[in-house]
């Protein structure tokens, strides 16, 4: 019988631990439920863009995006017009929802889409505990900014008593939290009122075929403000150490 030299087994050893440790995490889906600073967009809308697109190229293949964001939704409608309960239905232990509403919830000039405070809270409670029932995760965001400056260049607080509905929700059940409001304010002041048009679909007359007479967008975003918001979301996810902090792949 023949046997192996030593180091021969030494080194197939250790190409056995390094296929292990080099095998693909389980896998897991993050769906995004929210509106349109989220949701895909037609082409017809080009250039603006959810910061749903851009954040599916941030994680390794262990991870699935599947973006259920849909425009001028509410946490109202979107559980009236069955748009909840599809995803509710398919979430898998391990897989994670990230909740972002308010931007519609909170205009009561829009009666079909707006939702009262106690009900916005009722609504994200919901998309809780019936995550948690399906052993998924939850995670709440505070709405994205708009960007509105103040007659002094200060950016203005766009959503104060819906993120705070937000906050009182996370801390009551307990789910983590990423504050999008504060950290898309902080990007905005940084830039300045001029400069932080960029991140948004701004359009001057005949710069894109899209928008002939141009655009003055102040709530959703171009490609640019998209993948930089979604670089916020992905810092969030880091400083609350979730499990899907070691999926995340670094593209500069």
């Amino acid at each position: 019988m023949k046997y192996l030299p030593v180091k021969a087994l030494q080194a197939a050893a250790l190409l056995c631990c390094l296929s292990f440790v080099l095998l693909p995490s389980h896998k897991i889906k993050i769906y995004l439920i929210g509106d349109s600073t989220i949701s895909k967009k037609e082409i017809k809308a080009y250039p603006e863009t959810g910061w749903g697109m851009p954040f599916v190229y941030f994680f390794d293949s262990s991870v699935t995006i599947d973006n259920r964001a849909k425009n001028g939704r509410s946490t109202r409608t979107f559980i009236s017009e069955n748009l909840w309960q599809p995803v509710a239905d398919s979430l898998k232990e391990g897989d994670y929802v990230f909740i972002q509403f308010g931007h519609n919830d909170e205009s009561k000039e829009k009666t079909d889409r707006y939702t009262p405070p106690e009900d916005y809270k009722a609504n994200l409670v919901k998309f809780i505990t019936e995550a948690r029932n399906k052993k998924a995760i939850p995670v709440l965001l505070t709405p994205v900014s708009r960007r509105y400056f103040d007659s002094l260049g200060n950016i203005k607080e766009t959503h104060k008593i819906y993120s705070a509905l937000v906050k009182e929700v996370a801390a009551s059940t307990n789910t983590p939290l990423i504050d999008l409001d504060e950290k898309s304010r902080v990007m905005f002041q940084q830039l300045g009122k001029d400069n932080s048009k960029l991140l948004f679909n701004w359009l001057e007359p005949n710069e894109h075929p899209n928008y002939p007479p141009g655009k003055k967008d102040d709530t959703h975003f171009s490609e640019l403000g998209a993948r930089k918001v979604a670089e916020l979301v992905l810092n969030g996810i880091r400083e609350l150490h979730l499990d899907l902090e070691n999926r995340i792949v670094v593209r500069r």
